[in-house]
């Protein structure tokens, strides 16, 4: 069994003193975090993760000969053999869900998100997120984390969200951070054999803790239990908050009252018009994800140059949207439409960079092709929204598309062009869906009556309703009316008899 954060969080819920400030940490706060540092040292003592007088050295230490996680340039990873043994005990974190055939991906560097904070077990060290790029603000946050003065052996990153924070707000994170190493640790100590340790919490609390900021007035929650839950997590991560979150109980569907459903149906079709005309396309297949503009009646004083340019500007905002909203990821292409001037080509380079810093997930924009194509990576940890909505149609599996009645017309009288060389089949039964055999009752009926005439066979044709187009069932029997295989065999894929 898994402990989730609620697990950690609840059993310890303290309001925040209305008379401390902001700026300030409180000797409770203090004496908290001191606690807990000196309860992690002791747990990692006896779990023989750490030594008498330093810290237990970083798991990189390991595997310094191929960097972290082997991601340097010009390092060798070694192979995992020469890491691990068979028998050997490793805590191990699913960086990526399994996506279709592929399995899930794990990694021995530990990260765990808090509002503010990142803790990463067993790298000693304190940064910032490198998506802050003022050093100034850089500076301030490294002097702030180096004055409450994390425990050895853990390391912290600074995320985005803690940009402007207080050195209160940042220590209540610490807080809560290290309570909830300090739990992963007592549940490694339990357990025995192979299992989950840890699960990171249910959609609604990682909402809040990604998402929410003090301009957001209300937060609605139509269900009993999830509200419970929002206040209990708000009340430890930003306690001033908790009164913003309501219980919505109208008779009206929350989702149908601020308009949500007609915006989940959007971004679920291929087609995403844009507001002052033109569109985007958004095919998803199993290599990447195939992005075209289209500029539709969209036009800008009757130039072409300055309707492709001001149109890929536009695409660029909703692209970064729709990758965000859909979770897209992987390797993308994007097909702008043609410009002739480098200038507009660089511009909308810079668009698409600028759009998604919002975006949370790892991307990398490389530059405009000479065929107006920019390729990009997204970081892709989950399934996408298309993948956990929708699965593949069962006529087409998958395909998206389905053989014509004439194409399915014409792979009948094949068939039915080499069964005539048998002379043991007498009757040959053809069963389609109605518009095939419409077809070849009518297109195909002098073919048919030839191969009749030239092999003594004979041929009935019947439909069944409710098939798949491509359905095709075909059953062959000597003149004992004995069933017959007919080889070799149609392709797989169609429903075919003997």
């Amino acid at each position: 069994m898994a402990i989730e954060e609620e697990d950690v969080i609840v059993d310890d819920l303290r309001a925040e003193p209305a008379h401390v400030a902001e700026e300030e940490i409180d000797h409770e706060l203090e004496q908290e975090i001191r606690k807990e540092i000196e309860e992690i040292e002791e747990l990692e003592r006896e779990m023989g993760l750490r030594g008498p007088v330093e810290a237990r050295p970083g798991r990189g230490d390991d595997l310094a000969r191929g960097g972290r996680s082997g991601r340097g340039r010009g390092m060798v990873k070694p192979p995992i053999q020469e890491i691990f043994r068979r028998g050997d005990e490793v805590l191990v974190q699913v960086i990526k869900e399994s996506i279709g055939t592929k399995g899930p991906t794990l990694s021995t560097y530990i990260s765990i998100p808090g509002r503010y904070l990142v803790l990463m077990p067993g790298l000693n060290r304190v940064g910032v997120s490198r998506k802050i790029v003022d050093e100034g603000q850089r500076r301030k946050l490294r002097e702030i984390m180096h004055e409450l003065n994390p425990p050895k052996g853990l390391g912290f990153i600074v995320r985005t969200a803690g940009l402007e924070r207080t050195k209160r707000e940042l220590a209540r994170d610490l807080a809560y951070l290290l309570r909830l190493w300090k739990v992963i640790l007592r549940r490694i100590k339990r357990t025995r054999t192979p299992g989950p340790i840890y699960q990171e919490s249910d959609l609604i609390t990682r909402t809040i803790r990604d998402i929410f900021t003090s301009e957001i007035d209300t937060i609605w929650i139509d269900e009993p239990s999830a509200f419970e839950r929002a206040q209990e997590f708000l009340r430890v991560v930003m306690p001033r908050f908790v009164n913003r979150i309501k219980l919505y109980d109208e008779k009206v569907p929350l989702f149908h009252k601020y308009g949500i459903e007609d915006e989940i149906a959007k971004i679920q079709r291929r087609h995403v018009p844009l507001p002052e005309g033109g569109s985007i396309v958004i095919d998803q297949t199993e290599a990447l994800v195939a992005i075209d503009v289209n500029s539709g009646n969209f036009r800008v004083e009757d130039d072409a140059e300055k309707t492709a340019y001001e149109m890929n500007l536009r695409a660029a905002k909703e692209i970064a949207r729709q990758l965000r909203l859909r979770d897209l990821g992987g390797v993308i292409v994007n097909d702008f439409i043609d410009m002739r001037e480098e200038r507009h080509s660089r511009g909308v380079e810079r668009a698409l960079r600028e759009a998604i810093k919002r975006d949370r997930a790892r991307t990398k924009v490389l530059r405009m092709s000479a065929f107006g194509l920019i390729e990009m990576t997204r970081q892709r940890i989950r399934p996408s929204l298309k993948r956990s909505v929708y699965e593949d149609c069962p006529h087409c599996t998958g395909a998206g598309v389905v053989k014509t009645a004439e194409s399915m017309a014409i792979d009948v009288t094949r068939i039915l062009a080499l069964a005539s060389h048998r002379e043991d089949i007498r009757r040959i039964n053809i069963t389609v869906s109605p518009s095939v055999a419409t077809y070849l009752n009518n297109r195909k009926r002098k073919e048919i009556a030839k191969i009749e005439s030239e092999s003594s066979m004979t041929i009935q044709v019947s439909f069944k309703e409710n098939v798949p187009a491509e359905f095709l069932q075909i059953d062959c029997y000597d003149a004992n009316s004995s069933e017959v295989r007919l080889l070799p065999l149609p392709a797989p894929g169609h429903k075919r008899g003997h």
